[in-house]
C-alpha cells in the first residue's frame, strides 16, 4: 500500500483527478449513492481529505460522474440525425439505437441509474429531462410528420405521444436491465432485437395515433 501511496503522490493532477473519476464510477455502480467517500479514498489508495483536494463533498462528485456517464455519453450529431427527413423515420431510430445502445449497455450506465433512482437522487431527474427534449420530443414530431398529422403549432402535444415515446425507449433500456439487473444473458442478436422493437412499435403507432387524432388519418 506504501507503494502504490508513494506512485499516486507523483501523478499529475489532472492524471489522478481522472484515477478518482474512474474509480468513483465503478465504486457507486458496485454500492450505490450510499457508499461513503472514505471508503472509496481506501479503495484508491489515497486519504479522504486528499480526495476532497479534487472533489469538495460528496455532491460535487456524483455530478461528475453524471457528466462523465450520462452526458458526456450523448452525441450532438445524434439530434441532427432523428430530425433528418430525407430519410425514413426507421432507418433514422435504427442508426441511433444502434450507436446509442453500446453506449447504454455498460454495468455502470445502468447499475448507477438504478441506484440513483432508488435514492432519489436529482441525476436521474436531470438525465430523463435530457431524454424528453434530445431524443423523445423530436420523435413525437417525427412522427407526426411521417403520418401526415399537425404539427404543433397546430395542436399541442398529447401526453399520450410522449407516453408512447417511453415506451419505446423503455423497451430498449429494458434489454440493459435484463443483463446488469437481472444478470440474464444478452440476446444473441442485439440488432436484431433492436429491430423487432422498432417494427413492433412503429406498426402498433398507427392504431394509437388514430386514437390521438380521430379527425386525421393516420398513414397506414
Amino acid at each position: 500500500m506504501e507503494q502504490r501511496d508513494t506512485q499516486r503522490k507523483r501523478l499529475p493532477r489532472d492524471e489522478r483527478e481522472r484515477l478518482i473519476l474512474d474509480e468513483a464510477i465503478k465504486f457507486f455502480a458496485e454500492v450505490g449513492f450510499e457508499g461513503q467517500t472514505r471508503a472509496l479514498a481506501e479503495r484508491i489508495g489515497v486519504t479522504q481529505p486528499l480526495l476532497y483536494r479534487y472533489f469538495p463533498d460528496k455532491e460535487t462528485l456524483i455530478d461528475r460522474v453524471f457528466e462523465e456517464v450520462y452526458m458526456k455519453r450523448w452525441r450532438p450529431e445524434w439530434q441532427s440525425l432523428l430530425v433528418d427527413r430525407s430519410r425514413p423515420l426507421r432507418a433514422r431510430l435504427g442508426q441511433f439505437y444502434g450507436e446509442f445502445c453500446p453506449d447504454i449497455f455498460r454495468p455502470e450506465w445502468v447499475r448507477i441509474f438504478m441506484y440513483a433512482g432508488l435514492k432519489g437522487e436529482a441525476i436521474n431527474r436531470r438525465y430523463l429531462e435530457s431524454v424528453e427534449t434530445n431524443l423523445l420530443l423530436p420523435l413525437c414530431l417525427e412522427l407526426r410528420h411521417a403520418h401526415g398529422l399537425p404539427s404543433l403549432e397546430e395542436r399541442p402535444l398529447d401526453q399520450r405521444e410522449m407516453t408512447m415515446a417511453w415506451a419505446l425507449h423503455g423497451s430498449i433500456f429494458h434489454v440493459a436491465m435484463r443483463k446488469w439487473i437481472y444478470r440474464l444473458p444478452l440476446p444473441d442478436d442485439l440488432a436484431e432485437t433492436i429491430e423487432t422493437t422498432l417494427e413492433t412499435f412503429l406498426n402498433g403507432c398507427c392504431v394509437t395515433l388514430r386514437g390521438i387524432f380521430p379527425e386525421a388519418k393516420a398513414a397506414e
